[in-house]
């Protein structure tokens, strides 16, 4: 079999890459909205992959996390969804919720011009109101982990009986974490006239099972990225939040010692925002993207050359092809969302033998795009810590005393000021010190020369403000005195508040859950924390000992675990099976979970319809 460009065994080169979104087929609307994130030139895996589900194909991908594989197969879908069906019409299966929250925000971008659709993220950790609520007024894409979304089939609050297209998301992963039975029980539950995409990491003989099983005559592409990185290139990247990028983007530009820099973001909108916020903060700075005109492209990329500009900010598309040998730097403001383009990138420096530094800035959640990366490039980025405000100093106080020493050697200029200076000394009574220190002040302005602890208390104190602006708009949290706490809204649209859990230290107590699957079922530990961690919003720091005995298992988790996390557990199942999970009292393991609930957790909701 073999791909879109007849390459062999469904090998898609690079190459591909060299179209255009446009060539594609894709919905205007769809292209417009491409258009607005600055994206124009497809990678590898969806210049192969768009062509067969746009004309109705079966697909098979065979990519690594980040080649660009969300939009190989959200672009199809939202080009041919009916917006007038309330139904779901695609599903997407991810192994966790943080790739599901982020594969429904690209659906959200993509879907930015299609009037109507509505796209909702089902995962566990979520209250059951709001995914209902949003079912009920209608949604056209819903994105969810395996775990919730049977929970819902379950109860009959999802129908998939006008389902048209389903993705499976890393499926490797999904098999990893003991979801096979759940995959296969919704591939077979779903009509069969469906349209099913596959991706995955590798092809393991259970993914080769399901695909022979599902799929209808599959195309079966595989991309094998040319991903190599200039060994003159130092790698390094800073985990910062979004709120915080812009001031700790200052913090670096001035410790670095940079001649020439591009800094890269995703959307076109966005160089011109942070060019300005970097020339309000005395850099100079300059915007390309693909709205600015050629000439004044090139108009700026000269300036880059001769000196009279020192930072541009680029879009990918805007810079490609772009090699200016004062690139000493290049800062990924947005991290990419494939391999390639970061390589693009970080090309455009450490070029022909010159050594250059490449700086990513990673939010937590794109921790997966960072180990993509690194994987994807075989070379380790090494991890940075956020300037400090000695080094701040450190920095400012040597360019203050190298601008002194520059300014002692125009003799002339010099000569002159000392007759002021003395001037002002004999007529003053005041010591030639405190003139030049009074001088220093008026050639400083209002900008002080040295950061303070204060200044860096202040800053964290609007960074705080921000990401708590950032939080209420994004999930309904507010911080008040008690810390962070969240407000949900139930089925009837009353507010109840929930203090957000703890993390877990060394020293936080522990308590022993017993679930009702053991070996018997074949159950194994890495199976427990995926189902556990999926439905009920936990972290790996929050698993203790894992126990698996013959006919249930007892596992560690914290003492100090809300009510409201076991509840969310109830209807967790494990290779089909409820785990019926309830505090360990050593009490017999087919003792009925409802005989010893007690007062210990809130009883069970029904969100039955």
């Amino acid at each position: 079999m073999t791909s879109p460009d007849n390459t062999p065994h469904g090998e898609a080169d690079t190459a591909r890459a060299a179209q255009t979104f446009t060539e594609l087929g894709l919905d205007d609307a769809v292209l417009k909205a491409l258009k607005d994130v600055g994206y124009e030139t497809p990678s590898a895996i969806q210049a192969a992959t768009i062509p067969p589900l746009l004309a109705g194909r079966d697909v098979v991908g065979l990519a690594q996390t980040g080649t660009g594989k969300t939009a190989a197969f959200a672009l199809p879908i939202l080009s041919r969804l009916d917006a007038t069906q309330k139904t779901p019409q695609a599903l997407v299966l991810a192994p966790t919720r943080e790739l599901a929250l982020q594969v429904c925000e690209a659906f959200e971008r993509y879907a930015a011009h299609l009037k109507g659709v509505r796209v909702l993220p089902v995962y566990g950790g979520q209250g059951y109101g709001v995914q209902l609520s949003a079912l009920r007024r209608g949604v056209q894409v819903v994105v969810g982990t395996p775990g919730r979304i049977m929970d819902h089939l379950n109860k009959g609050t999802l129908d998939l009986s006008e389902l048209k297209y389903l993705v499976l998301d890393e499926a490797d992963e999904m098999l990893k974490m003991g979801f096979a039975e759940d995959v296969e029980t919704i591939l077979a539950d779903t009509p069969d006239d469906k349209q099913v995409a596959l991706f995955s990491a590798t092809m393991p003989p259970q993914i080769r099972r399901i695909s022979k099983k599902y799929l209808n005559d599959p195309e079966e592409i595989t991309v094998k990225n040319k991903t190599t990185t200039s060994v003159n290139t130092t790698q390094r990247y800073l985990v910062v939040g979004y709120p915080q990028k812009v001031d700790a983007l200052t913090r670096i530009l001035e410790v670095e010692n940079f001649e020439g820099m591009i800094i890269f973001t995703r959307t076109k909108n966005e160089t011109e925002t942070l060019a300005e916020k970097l020339r309000a903060r005395g850099y100079s700075a300059a915007a390309i993207n693909g709205d600015v005109a050629q000439a004044q492209r090139e108009r700026t990329v000269n300036q880059l050359k001769s000196g009279k500009l020192d930072i541009l900010v680029a879009t990918d598309v805007a810079a490609r092809g772009l090699d200016v040998e004062r690139i000493s730097h290049v800062v990924n403001f947005d991290i990419p969302i494939d391999t390639e383009s970061y390589v693009h990138r970080i090309g455009r420096t450490g070029r022909a033998g010159r050594s250059g530094v490449a700086i990513s800035f990673v939010t937590p959640r794109e921790r997966r795009l960072l180990t993509a990366i690194e994987r994807a490039t075989r070379q380790p980025l090494e991890q940075m810590q956020l300037p400090s405000v000695d080094n701040v100093n450190a920095t400012r106080l040597t360019r203050f005393d190298d601008a002194i020493t520059e300014a002692l050697g125009q003799t002339s200029r010099i000569e002159r000021f000392r007759e002021i200076i003395g001037h002002y000394v004999e007529h003053h009574d005041v010591p030639e010190a405190d003139v030049a220190a009074a001088l220093a002040v008026v050639a400083q302005g209002e900008t002080p020369l040295l950061l303070s602890a204060e200044d860096e208390r202040a800053q964290q104190r609007r960074d705080r403000d921000e990401r708590d602006r950032e939080r209420t708009a994004r999930t309904g949290e507010r911080r008040d005195d008690r810390g962070p706490r969240k407000f949900d809204r139930d089925d009837r649209g009353a507010r109840s508040e929930r203090p957000e859990r703890r993390p877990r230290s060394s020293e936080r107590p522990m308590s022993s859950y017993r679930i009702a699957v053991g070996k018997r079922q074949k159950v194994e530990p890495r199976q427990i924390v995926g189902a556990l961690a999926n439905e009920g919003g936990l972290s790996r720091e929050d698993f203790g000992a894992i126990q698996i005995r013959p006919d249930f298992s007892l596992v560690e988790l914290p003492a100090d675990m809300p009510g409201d996390v076991l509840g969310r557990l109830e209807n967790t199942r494990i290779g089909g099976k409820l785990i019926e999970i309830r505090p360990d009292r050593g009490a017999p393991a087919r003792r009925s979970f409802d005989d010893d609930r007690g007062d210990r957790r809130p009883p069970r909701r029904s969100y039955d319809r």
